[in-house]
Protein backbone atom coordinates (compact mmCIF):
# COMPACT_ATOMS: atom_id res chain seq x y z
CA UNK A 1 0.00 0.00 0.00
CA UNK A 2 1.48 3.37 -0.98
CA UNK A 3 1.98 6.42 1.23
CA UNK A 4 -0.78 9.07 1.25
CA UNK A 5 -0.09 11.87 -1.20
CA UNK A 6 -1.97 14.58 0.65
CA UNK A 7 -0.55 16.72 3.46
CA UNK A 8 -1.85 15.72 6.93
CA UNK A 9 -4.35 18.18 8.48
CA UNK A 10 -2.65 21.09 10.21
CA UNK A 11 0.69 20.37 8.53
CA UNK A 12 2.38 22.42 5.87
CA UNK A 13 4.45 21.07 3.05
CA UNK A 14 8.08 22.21 3.38
CA UNK A 15 9.76 24.02 0.53
CA UNK A 16 13.18 25.65 0.48
CA UNK A 17 13.04 29.43 0.71
CA UNK A 18 13.38 31.18 -2.57
CA UNK A 19 16.89 32.32 -3.34
CA UNK A 20 18.42 30.00 -0.70
CA UNK A 21 22.05 29.16 -1.17
CA UNK A 22 23.14 25.64 -1.95
CA UNK A 23 25.56 24.07 0.47
CA UNK A 24 29.08 23.83 -0.76
CA UNK A 25 30.33 20.26 -1.19
CA UNK A 26 32.48 19.09 1.70
CA UNK A 27 36.19 18.79 0.94
CA UNK A 28 38.70 17.17 3.29
CA UNK A 29 41.55 19.16 4.77
CA UNK A 30 45.16 18.64 3.70
CA UNK A 31 46.56 15.21 4.52
CA UNK A 32 49.99 13.70 4.81
CA UNK A 33 51.30 10.21 5.37
CA UNK A 34 53.40 9.75 8.50
CA UNK A 35 55.36 6.94 10.13
CA UNK A 36 55.18 6.94 13.92
CA UNK A 37 54.70 4.93 17.07
CA UNK A 38 51.10 5.14 18.23
CA UNK A 39 50.20 4.65 21.85
CA UNK A 40 46.86 4.29 23.57
CA UNK A 41 47.11 4.68 27.33
CA UNK A 42 44.15 4.55 29.68
CA UNK A 43 43.10 4.24 33.29
CA UNK A 44 42.37 0.64 34.18
CA UNK A 45 39.09 0.14 36.01
CA UNK A 46 37.79 3.64 35.27
CA UNK A 47 34.18 2.43 35.09
CA UNK A 48 34.52 0.81 38.51
CA UNK A 49 36.11 3.99 39.86
CA UNK A 50 33.16 6.04 38.58
CA UNK A 51 30.69 3.67 40.21
CA UNK A 52 32.59 3.69 43.50
CA UNK A 53 33.44 7.39 43.80
CA UNK A 54 30.98 9.25 41.56
CA UNK A 55 31.07 11.29 38.37
CA UNK A 56 32.87 14.34 39.75
CA UNK A 57 35.78 12.35 41.15
CA UNK A 58 35.99 10.41 37.89
CA UNK A 59 36.10 13.64 35.87
CA UNK A 60 38.83 15.02 38.15
CA UNK A 61 40.84 11.82 37.73
CA UNK A 62 40.58 11.85 33.93
CA UNK A 63 41.54 15.53 33.82
CA UNK A 64 44.57 14.93 36.02
CA UNK A 65 45.64 12.02 33.83
CA UNK A 66 45.51 14.24 30.74
CA UNK A 67 47.63 16.86 32.56
CA UNK A 68 50.25 14.25 33.46
CA UNK A 69 50.33 13.08 29.84
CA UNK A 70 50.99 16.60 28.54
CA UNK A 71 53.75 17.07 31.10
CA UNK A 72 55.42 13.81 30.03
CA UNK A 73 55.63 14.75 26.32
CA UNK A 74 59.05 15.34 24.78
CA UNK A 75 59.42 18.00 22.03
CA UNK A 76 58.68 15.51 19.23
CA UNK A 77 55.89 13.65 21.03
CA UNK A 78 52.27 14.61 20.47
CA UNK A 79 49.06 14.23 22.42
CA UNK A 80 46.62 13.68 19.58
CA UNK A 81 43.47 13.58 21.71
CA UNK A 82 41.90 12.54 24.97
CA UNK A 83 39.05 10.04 24.81
CA UNK A 84 37.34 9.92 28.20
CA UNK A 85 39.81 8.10 30.43
CA UNK A 86 42.24 7.37 27.56
CA UNK A 87 44.82 9.29 25.57
CA UNK A 88 46.22 8.77 22.08
CA UNK A 89 49.84 9.84 21.75
CA UNK A 90 52.41 9.60 18.98
CA UNK A 91 56.19 9.50 19.05
CA UNK A 92 58.59 9.60 16.10
CA UNK A 93 60.34 6.32 17.01
CA UNK A 94 59.75 3.26 19.20
CA UNK A 95 62.54 4.42 21.52
CA UNK A 96 60.92 7.81 21.99
CA UNK A 97 57.59 6.11 22.71
CA UNK A 98 59.18 3.88 25.36
CA UNK A 99 60.70 6.95 27.02
CA UNK A 100 57.32 8.70 27.00
CA UNK A 101 55.53 5.74 28.55
CA UNK A 102 58.21 5.37 31.21
CA UNK A 103 57.95 9.06 32.16
CA UNK A 104 54.18 8.85 32.31
CA UNK A 105 54.20 5.67 34.41
CA UNK A 106 56.67 7.24 36.83
CA UNK A 107 54.62 10.40 37.30
CA UNK A 108 51.37 8.44 37.59
CA UNK A 109 52.90 6.21 40.29
CA UNK A 110 53.36 9.32 42.46
CA UNK A 111 49.64 10.09 42.25
CA UNK A 112 48.20 7.93 44.99
CA UNK A 113 44.58 8.45 43.89
CA UNK A 114 45.18 7.63 40.23
CA UNK A 115 44.17 4.15 38.98
CA UNK A 116 46.83 1.97 37.44
CA UNK A 117 47.61 2.70 33.80
CA UNK A 118 47.69 0.25 30.92
CA UNK A 119 49.10 0.88 27.46
CA UNK A 120 49.40 -0.51 23.96
CA UNK A 121 52.06 0.57 21.44
CA UNK A 122 52.45 -0.11 17.73
CA UNK A 123 54.72 1.32 15.03
CA UNK A 124 53.39 1.93 11.53
CA UNK A 125 52.11 4.33 8.85
CA UNK A 126 49.03 6.52 9.13
CA UNK A 127 47.30 9.52 7.62
CA UNK A 128 47.51 12.81 9.50
CA UNK A 129 44.68 15.27 8.88
CA UNK A 130 43.30 18.21 10.86
CA UNK A 131 45.38 17.31 13.90
CA UNK A 132 44.15 13.72 14.07
CA UNK A 133 45.59 10.42 12.80
CA UNK A 134 43.86 7.62 10.92
CA UNK A 135 44.77 4.17 9.68
CA UNK A 136 45.21 0.51 10.43
CA UNK A 137 48.29 1.13 12.60
CA UNK A 138 46.30 3.46 14.86
CA UNK A 139 43.46 0.96 15.15
CA UNK A 140 45.90 -1.83 15.94
CA UNK A 141 47.47 0.19 18.77
CA UNK A 142 44.01 0.62 20.28
CA UNK A 143 43.33 -3.12 20.10
CA UNK A 144 46.69 -3.88 21.71
CA UNK A 145 45.91 -1.53 24.61
CA UNK A 146 42.55 -3.23 25.13
CA UNK A 147 44.38 -6.51 25.81
CA UNK A 148 46.55 -5.08 28.59
CA UNK A 149 45.93 -5.69 32.27
CA UNK A 150 46.15 -2.94 34.88
CA UNK A 151 49.76 -1.77 35.12
CA UNK A 152 50.78 -3.57 31.92
CA UNK A 153 52.38 -2.21 28.73
CA UNK A 154 51.78 -4.39 25.67
CA UNK A 155 53.68 -3.83 22.42
CA UNK A 156 54.05 -5.33 18.96
CA UNK A 157 57.23 -6.98 17.68
CA UNK A 158 59.20 -3.95 16.41
CA UNK A 159 58.82 -2.11 19.68
CA UNK A 160 59.57 -5.24 21.70
CA UNK A 161 62.90 -5.55 19.86
CA UNK A 162 63.87 -1.97 20.75
CA UNK A 163 62.84 -2.52 24.37
CA UNK A 164 64.98 -5.63 24.57
CA UNK A 165 67.99 -3.73 23.19
CA UNK A 166 67.50 -1.15 25.94
CA UNK A 167 67.49 -3.79 28.65
CA UNK A 168 63.79 -3.55 29.42
CA UNK A 169 62.44 -7.00 30.40
CA UNK A 170 60.31 -8.39 27.57
CA UNK A 171 57.94 -11.33 27.94
CA UNK A 172 56.53 -12.55 24.63
CA UNK A 173 52.90 -13.57 24.96
CA UNK A 174 52.62 -14.99 21.46
CA UNK A 175 50.11 -14.50 18.66
CA UNK A 176 46.87 -12.99 19.97
CA UNK A 177 43.63 -12.71 17.99
CA UNK A 178 42.58 -9.07 18.22
CA UNK A 179 39.08 -7.79 17.52
CA UNK A 180 38.54 -6.78 13.87
CA UNK A 181 42.17 -7.56 12.98
CA UNK A 182 42.51 -10.13 10.21
CA UNK A 183 45.60 -11.98 11.44
CA UNK A 184 46.76 -12.83 14.95
CA UNK A 185 49.33 -10.34 16.24
CA UNK A 186 52.42 -11.26 18.24
CA UNK A 187 52.38 -9.26 21.48
CA UNK A 188 54.92 -8.79 24.24
CA UNK A 189 54.57 -7.46 27.77
CA UNK A 190 57.21 -5.00 28.99
CA UNK A 191 58.55 -5.02 32.53
CA UNK A 192 58.97 -1.36 33.44
CA UNK A 193 60.25 -1.19 37.03
CA UNK A 194 58.05 1.69 38.18
CA UNK A 195 56.59 2.46 41.58
CA UNK A 196 57.41 1.59 45.14
CA UNK A 197 57.16 -1.93 46.50
CA UNK A 198 54.66 -0.59 49.06
CA UNK A 199 52.10 -0.03 46.29
CA UNK A 200 49.10 -2.27 45.66
CA UNK A 201 46.06 -2.12 43.38
CA UNK A 202 42.60 -1.58 44.87
CA UNK A 203 40.64 -4.53 43.37
CA UNK A 204 37.41 -2.47 43.19
CA UNK A 205 38.39 0.84 41.55
CA UNK A 206 41.91 -0.14 40.36
CA UNK A 207 43.52 2.83 42.13
CA UNK A 208 47.16 2.54 43.18
CA UNK A 209 47.18 2.25 46.97
CA UNK A 210 50.09 2.81 49.33
CA UNK A 211 49.79 -0.09 51.77
CA UNK A 212 51.10 2.11 54.58
CA UNK A 213 48.25 4.61 54.12
CA UNK A 214 45.45 2.32 52.91
CA UNK A 215 41.92 2.96 54.21
CA UNK A 216 41.54 -0.72 54.92
CA UNK A 217 42.57 -4.26 54.05
CA UNK A 218 40.73 -7.56 53.75
CA UNK A 219 41.80 -11.16 53.26
CA UNK A 220 40.17 -13.41 50.68
CA UNK A 221 41.32 -16.93 49.85
CA UNK A 222 44.60 -16.38 51.75
CA UNK A 223 45.42 -13.20 49.83
CA UNK A 224 45.40 -9.68 51.29
CA UNK A 225 43.79 -6.78 49.40
CA UNK A 226 44.23 -3.08 50.17
CA UNK A 227 41.65 -0.35 49.56
CA UNK A 228 41.73 3.37 48.85
CA UNK A 229 38.48 4.00 50.74
CA UNK A 230 35.98 2.31 53.03
CA UNK A 231 33.48 2.47 50.16
CA UNK A 232 35.68 0.20 48.06
CA UNK A 233 36.34 -2.09 51.03
CA UNK A 234 32.60 -2.48 51.60
CA UNK A 235 31.98 -3.18 47.91
CA UNK A 236 34.65 -5.87 47.95
CA UNK A 237 33.34 -7.43 51.15
CA UNK A 238 29.85 -7.74 49.67
CA UNK A 239 31.07 -9.82 46.70
CA UNK A 240 34.82 -10.51 46.69
CA UNK A 241 34.71 -13.18 44.00
CA UNK A 242 33.18 -10.75 41.49
CA UNK A 243 36.12 -8.37 41.90
CA UNK A 244 38.99 -10.87 41.85
CA UNK A 245 37.65 -13.66 39.65
CA UNK A 246 35.36 -12.06 37.10
CA UNK A 247 34.49 -13.91 33.92
CA UNK A 248 36.11 -11.19 31.77
CA UNK A 249 39.51 -11.74 33.37
CA UNK A 250 39.25 -15.49 32.88
CA UNK A 251 38.19 -15.08 29.25
CA UNK A 252 41.16 -12.80 28.54
CA UNK A 253 43.59 -15.29 30.04
CA UNK A 254 42.12 -18.09 27.95
CA UNK A 255 42.39 -15.98 24.79
CA UNK A 256 46.10 -15.44 25.35
CA UNK A 257 46.88 -19.15 25.69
Amino acid sequence: MGSPSRTPPGAHAWAPPSGSRRRRPWTPGPSKRIEATFGFIDLAGFTALTEAHGDFDAADTATRFAELTRAALAPNDRLIKTIGDAVLVTSPTPGAALDLVERLLASAAEEKTLPALRAGLHQGPAIERDGDVFGAAVNLAARVAAEAYAGEVLVTSEIAAVASERGIPVAEIGAVALKNVGEATVLSSLGFMIGAMESAIDPVCQAVVDRRAAAGQLCHERKTYWFCSLTCAAAFASNPQWHVGSKDKKDKKEKRR
